[in-house]
């Protein structure tokens, strides 16, 4: 009864913080920068509710999409090596045939599936393959696909797109996407970063962020420190030998689309190598050729080309209004059917956002003005509910500090 009487108050006052915690987000973190220097970092709240973990600029977190924006920045490395050409059929690379089914004669390429024009959905899944299974399963369900729209004839953000992506530079490359990630781009780079913690180092991980729904529920990364059992879907008997990868054929195991985790001080890192038109320092990461390809955009809504919110997020608004290659470029919408201007400012904002699990991020550079800010707030919902676009009014905040 002594012990019962201790961990009883103890166990209150935890629940107490979290509903208290559930009413603002669980935490915050947010950092600015120009070309060269950090100007401002902030975090508060808790990275880990349960020990009350303060949250730092220095805890990763799973950083949803704004994953497929790094996964790109590999692309394009493999791009300039000459392993990947961006207007080849993928199916060359895949080695199996990758077409709507309803538009068989059209090939789909690289720039289709970068830009979210390649016709395909996320209504037959885009994760949900185990360790062992064929990422096919999905590609030839019908519900994978748009039956009324041609390959590069309408812009519809899917996630399955960027699984695509990692199956065809699984078999470029012949070394596994997480792997591949690590050597392209996270080491030359020199982030403590990884794709679904696999890659990153014990402290790294001990460091990780609890991701929390709206009311203070842990939905993700509740590690207690340590790395996860098994870094991919387990096989359907339970097995995690990764051992019997094979190059392209699950290209959904370490989440592409959204599994990054990674720090807001080394996704500030990646605005400043947008920034530096693909300089890190003195050392060049890409061409700015290259960078500029990627930020660039390759599809603007025109009314009528499109679907602009979040297919697979209905409570989320409408800003998809201009898409380069895992870029979104901001004001470019026309303020209504189109709200898009998170920053209010009407100025041209360049990078990515991110939701999933009761986290929301974002990563944006100002091109003419050379500052750019990296954040994420996690146990909040992703309502459209900003004052002046359609996201949410915690992105807004974050985006502007006010």
């Amino acid at each position: 009864m002594k012990h019962a009487r201790l961990i009883l108050p103890a166990l209150l006052a935890a629940a107490a913080c979290t509903s208290a915690l559930a009413a603002e987000p669980v935490a915050q973190v947010r950092v600015t920068f120009d070309r060269q220097h950090i100007l401002i970092r902030d975090a508060k709240g808790y990275a880990d509710v349960a020990v009350q973990r303060r949250i730092t600029v220095d805890d990763p977190a799973r950083i949803a999409s704004v994953s497929k924006l790094v996964t790109t920045l590999g692309v394009m490395r493999l791009v300039e090596q000459g392993k990947l050409n961006l207007d080849d059929d993928v199916s060359k690379r895949l080695g199996w045939i990758l077409r709507n089914p309803a538009f068989p004669d059209t090939p789909i390429t690289l720039r289709m599936l970068l830009s979210h024009t390649s016709s395909l959905t996320d209504n037959a899944g885009y994760w949900n393959v185990a360790l062992g299974e064929d990422i096919r399963t999905l590609a030839n369900d019908p519900k994978a696909w748009d039956s009324a729209h041609a390959p590069g004839t309408w812009f519809r953000y899917t996630n399955l797109n960027f699984p695509m992506v990692a199956g065809v530079m699984e078999r470029a490359s012949g070394e596994r996407f997480d792997r591949l990630m690590q050597r392209l781009v996270l080491q030359p780079l020199g982030l403590h970063a990884c794709f679904n913690w696999s890659g990153c180092d014990a402290a790294t991980i001990a460091r990780g962020v609890v991701l929390y729904d709206a009311v203070g529920k842990p939905q993700k990364d509740d590690l207690h420190g340590k790395a996860p059992d098994c870094p991919v879907i387990p096989a359907r008997d339970g097995g995690c030998d990764l051992t019997k990868w094979v190059a392209g054929q699950n290209g959904t195991l370490f989440s592409p689309q959204g599994g990054l985790r990674i720090s807001a001080m080394d996704l500030a890192k990646i605005g400043q190598l947008l920034l530096n038109e693909g300089r890190v320092g003195k050392t060049r990461f890409l061409t700015a050729k290259s960078l500029q390809t990627m930020l660039s955009s390759h599809w603007r809504y025109d009314g009528h080309d499109g679907d602009i919110g979040e297919m697979d997020e209905p409570q989320r608004g409408s800003f998809f209004c201009s898409y380069g290659y895992a870029t979104q470029q901001l004001a470019s919408g026309d303020g209504k059917s189109c709200r898009d201007d998170l920053f209010s400012d009407g100025r041209l904002h360049v990078g990515h956002s991110g939701n999933a699990y009761g986290l929301l991020s974002g990563v944006w550079i100002d091109p003419q003005a050379g500052t750019g800010v990296a954040y994420f707030a996690t146990g909040v919902e992703n309502a459209a509910s900003g004052a002046h676009s359609a996201f949410s009014a915690i992105e807004e905040s974050m985006a502007t500090g006010r």
